[in-house]
C-alpha cells in the first residue's frame, strides 16, 4: 500500500528569505524488484483513468547491448499493475506517447533489401500488449552512420540522410524532418501527424533547404492543427565567415497546406539565441534570448508577440541581463560569458504573465584507457545554471534569476538536471545532489554541487513572484532510499502534481509530488 509522508516544519535546511515550508505533499509508492540493473526511462504519459504507463529500454550483456523494451504499468495509487517485456531490438526508438487508449512507439530502420529507411509506429492497447506494426514512412537513401539527429548544438549536414523528430508539448502532434542528398540532389520533407497517426500535413521544404542547412528545435502547432510552427537554427550554407563568427539563424517557419511562411528575428546588431513558441489566446509568444555580435554568447532577453496567420511581429521587446544577474550567475569573474542554454519549461499566469527556464547545457568528449588497455571515446554531458526569467504581460522584463549549479553526466542524465513547475505565480525547481546543502555564497547565491557520494538528496528551490529564491531540501537518502529521476517527471497541471520514478540496481517505484499553492 502506498505510505503518505506529508512535510511539516521542522526540515527547512536553510533558506534566503523569511522561512517558511514548502507547499509539498509526499507520496512514495511500494519498492518493487526489477530483473534490468541497466536502463532509460523513454516514456512516460498517463491514461484518461489515471493509469501510469512507463516504456523503458533495457540492456543485458557484457557490452551492455538494447535488448527490448519493458513497460510498466500502475494504478492511480502507484500500484503496479503489470509488465510486458516487448523483445523488439531491430531498431531505433524514436518516441512513445500514450493516446486513446494505446501505446505508441515510433522506430527507425534502415531495410537493406529496399535500400530505405522506414519509420514503423508499434502500438498495442494499454494492459493487453498484442503489439502490431505499420509502416508510417519509407524514404529511399543509402545507408549512413548517423541518421538520427540527437546533438542539440552542432548538427552533421555532411551525410546523405538526416532525420528528426519533435513533439507539440500536449502531445497532440508529432513532426518528421527528412533531408536527403544525392550528389547535387537535395530533398527536405517535413511531415506532421496527430496522436491517432494521421498525417495532417506533408510539406516539400527542399526550395529553403537549398541555402541552409536546418536543425530544429522546437515546436507548436496551431488548436485546430491546421497550421505547424517550427522554430530552428537556418545554417548559411554558401556564405564566408570569418573565424569565431556565428554561421546560422534563428527562424519560425509557419507550415499548412498553402505552403510555408518564414519569420526572421533578427534585427541589426541583435542576433536571436534560442527562440520557445507559445500559444497565449489567438497569438503566439515567442520569447528567449539575444546576442549582440555575432558569436554564441548570449546578453539577454528578447519577446515577441506574432500573429499566427501572418507572422507579422505585433510587439517586440528587448532586456539585457542586469549586473545583478551577471554578478549572481558569475560572482566578480567578468570575463564570463553566458551561452549554451537549453529550454526546460514555461507556463503562463493568470494574469498572462510568463515564467521559462532554461538549463546551461553542453557536451564535451575525451578520450581515456579502457581495461584491454585500448583508448575509448566518451562523452559527458553537462547540466549547469538555471535561468529563470519573468515577463509581464505587456512583454517587459520583471526580473532574470540565476540558479547555480553544476552536474555532469557520462551515462544516463536522467538523473541529473532538473525538473520545474509552476503554480499561483510560483515557480518550485526539483533537483538531486549527494551534498548535504548546498554552498552559501549570499543572500541570493548559493552553488549546489555535483558531490561524489551516491546518495542522492531532493532539494526544491522556490522562486516566488517577486523572483525571491528560497529552497528546502525536502528529502534525504534515508526517506527516499531510491534515487529519483528528476528530469523526466510525469507532470500533471490539472491535479498540480509531479511524478518521478525512481530506481537504482534491482529495485524501482514512483514517488508522487503535490505542489498545493500558498492556501497552506
Amino acid at each position: 500500500m502506498v505510505r503518505r509522508l506529508f512535510l511539516f516544519a521542522g526540515i527547512l535546511a536553510f533558506c534566503f528569505s523569511q522561512a517558511q515550508e514548502m507547499p509539498l505533499e509526499y507520496r512514495f509508492g511500494e519498492k518493487y524488484k526489477d530483473r534490468y540493473k541497466y536502463s532509460n526511462l523513454l516514456c512516460f504519459s498517463e491514461t484518461p483513468s489515471g493509469e501510469k504507463v512507463l516504456v523503458r529500454a533495457y540492456y543485458t550483456g557484457l557490452l551492455l547491448r538494447p535488448k527490448g523494451y519493458l513497460i510498466e504499468r500502475y494504478s492511480p495509487e502507484l500500484e503496479l499493475m503489470d509488465e510486458y517485456n516487448y523483445k523488439f531490438k531491430e531498431a531505433d526508438f524514436v518516441h512513445g506517447f500514450v493516446a486513446n487508449g494505446q501505446i505508441h512507439m515510433l522506430f527507425l530502420d534502415y531495410d537493406q533489401e529496399q535500400a530505405a529507411y522506414e519509420y514503423t509506429i508499434h502500438q498495442s492497447p494499454v494492459g493487453t500488449y498484442d503489439f502490431s506494426v505499420r509502416s508510417l514512412l519509407t524514404i529511399p537513401a543509402q545507408e549512413v552512420g548517423q541518421p538520427l539527429e540527437k546533438n542539440y548544438f552542432n548538427r552533421d549536414f555532411k551525410s546523405g540522410f538526416t532525420t528528426t523528430v519533435l513533439s507539440d508539448p500536449d502531445a497532440r502532434s508529432f513532426s518528421i524532418s527528412i533531408l536527403r542528398k544525392e550528389n547535387k540532389d537535395l530533398q527536405h520533407r517535413i511531415l506532421v501527424y496527430d496522436n491517432q497517426l494521421n498525417q495532417v500535413l506533408d510539406v516539400d521544404f527542399s526550395a529553403p533547404s537549398e541555402e541552409k542547412n536546418y536543425a530544429f528545435e522546437e515546436m507548436a502547432v496551431a488548436p485546430d492543427l491546421s497550421s505547424v510552427y517550427l522554430v530552428g537554427k537556418a545554417y548559411f550554407r554558401k556564405r564566408r565567415f570569418k573565424e569565431g563568427e556565428r554561421r546560422y539563424q534563428y527562424e519560425l517557419q509557419r507550415l499548412d497546406k498553402s505552403g510555408i511562411q518564414t519569420l526572421i528575428f533578427d534585427e541589426p546588431g541583435i542576433y536571436s539565441e534560442g527562440i520557445k513558441p507559445l500559444w497565449r489566446g489567438e497569438n503566439l509568444v515567442c520569447a528567449g534570448f539575444y546576442a549582440d555580435r555575432k558569436d554564441n554568447r548570449y546578453n539577454g532577453l528578447e519577446y515577441f508577440l506574432v500573429n499566427p496567420e501572418t507572422l507579422s511581429v505585433l510587439k517586440r521587446k528587448y532586456a539585457p541581463f542586469s549586473e545583478q544577474f551577471m554578478l549572481d550567475k558569475f560572482g566578480k569573474e567578468t570575463d564570463k560569458a553566458i551561452k549554451n542554454l537549453v529550454f526546460k519549461g514555461a507556463h503562463f499566469t493568470a494574469d498572462g504573465s510568463l515564467l521559462f527556464n532554461a538549463e546551461e547545457f553542453f557536451i564535451t568528449e575525451s578520450t581515456q584507457a579502457n581495461a584491454s588497455g585500448g583508448r575509448v571515446r566518451v562523452e559527458r554531458h553537462h547540466h549547469n545554471d538555471i535561468v529563470s526569467v519573468k515577463f509581464d504581460p505587456q512583454g517587459d522584463l520583471v526580473w532574470a534569476r540565476n540558479i547555480n549549479k553544476t552536474e555532469v553526466t557520462q551515462g544516463d542524465s536522467a538523473y541529473a538536471s532538473y525538473s520545474s513547475f509552476s503554480r499561483d505565480g510560483q515557480t518550485y525547481f526539483f533537483i538531486c545532489s549527494s551534498a548535504e546543502a548546498p554552498q552559501i555564497i549570499n543572500k541570493q547565491r548559493v552553488i549546489f554541487k555535483q558531490g561524489f557520494s551516491r546518495k542522492r538528496n531532493v532539494f526544491v528551490i522556490r522562486l516566488d513572484s517577486e523572483g525571491e529564491m528560497s529552497y528546502e531540501k525536502v528529502m534525504d537518502a534515508s526517506e527516499a532510499r531510491l534515487p529519483l529521476m528528476v528530469s523526466k517527471p510525469l507532470v500533471n497541471e490539472a491535479e498540480d502534481e509531479l511524478l518521478f520514478y525512481a530506481k537504482q540496481g534491482s529495485r524501482k517505484q514512483l514517488v508522487s509530488v503535490g505542489v498545493k499553492g500558498n492556501s497552506f
